[in-house]
């Protein structure tokens, strides 16, 4: 059951970090969103959060591997 859940803590940042990219590539091909009213902000947006679900992803990550042990320790 664990497993699950943390597979679930990984997809949903994945699909974040994938709607993201998708954000930025349709700015780069001029197809704004009625939601943002310029293709800067838009990119901005995506940006952000393909950054966001990255950075949640490699920190899950990082964390997992230091609690097994196989990571060494800061000093």
């Amino acid at each position: 059951m664990t497993r699950i859940i943390a597979a679930l803590f990984l997809i949903v940042p994945g699909i974040i970090a994938a709607y993201g990219i998708k954000l930025m590539r349709d700015s780069l091909f001029n197809e704004l969103f009625p939601i943002f009213f310029h293709l800067g902000i838009q990119f901005f947006i995506g940006f952000l959060l393909f950054s966001a679900g990255i950075a949640f992803i490699g920190g899950f990550i990082v964390y997992r591997d230091r609690k097994k042990q196989l990571i060494k320790k800061k000093k």
